[in-house]
């Protein structure tokens, strides 16, 4: 059973939260401040963080840093509906994703579930082998990735948005393609979730590879990763 961690300040939501998800087999715990939230986040005891942005004691974003300053779990955070810049910030921080309020529970229950599919794969046939394009090393059995032989710190829908794009290496993959396969999800026109994600790629990995851009945008269309030449010592 999975357990799943609300930080939100109204009650009345994270009981209707409950009532509608633990029939479907989650085990819920809520919090109502968010500095209580992130401790209890970083316990390591939760496959999943329900977080909030507006909170008492400190926001979500102070919550969210202090989460990934320690952990890795996933988190969903919850922004006021046509807020772009609160679902900028919390991607730009480390969420793996955001729904705005107020919602749908189905949605809500659709997105948690697209996240913990991404996060409780077991290994596969292919755990040990290592991906490797230029100066990027992926172990998809560990889910860890290196650059130059030193440990990136990525999350989960940055460690696959990366695989997806080592894989097609000198390949185009659009924007519908990889919200579909790693947030689990059709793109909307306004939603910049896959871009946010790309963005913080290109930050932790650097945005040139040796002369070439590392990631490049292809407007309107997707991204494409740098293929490595053999010069490049792949």
């Amino acid at each position: 059973m999975d357990q799943i961690l609300i930080i939100d300040d109204d009650v009345a939501l994270c009981e209707l939260v409950t009532e509608y998800l633990e029939p479907l087999g989650f085990q819920i715990e809520s919090v109502h401040r968010g500095d209580a939230g992130a401790e209890r986040a970083l316990a390591g005891k939760h496959a999943l963080v329900v977080l909030d942005v507006m909170l008492p004691g400190l926001n979500g974003f102070e919550v969210l840093r202090r989460i990934r300053a320690g952990s890795k779990v996933p988190v969903l955070m919850l922004t006021a509906r046509g807020d772009d810049v609160d679902r900028i910030v919390g991607l730009e921080i480390g969420a793996d994703d955001y729904l705005p309020k107020p919602f749908n529970p189905r949605e809500l229950t659709a997105r948690i579930r697209a996240i913990l599919r991404r996060t409780n794969l077991e290994p596969t046939q292919v755990s040990g082998k290592k991906l490797c394009v230029g100066d990027v090393e992926l172990d998809s059995g560990t889910r860890a990735a290196s650059r130059a032989g030193e440990n990136v710190e990525l999350t989960a829908v940055e460690f696959d948005l990366l695989e997806k794009l080592l894989r097609a290496a000198g390949q185009i993959v659009t924007r519908e393609e990889l919200s579909k396969e790693v947030l689990g999800r059709s793109s909307s026109p306004f939603d910049r979730s896959i871009d946010m994600h790309i963005s913080n790629l290109r930050k932790k990995l650097g945005h040139q590879f040796g002369e070439t851009e590392r990631i490049k945008t292809v407007r309107g269309v997707g991204y494409i990763y740098a293929q490595a030449s053999p010069a490049d010592g792949e």
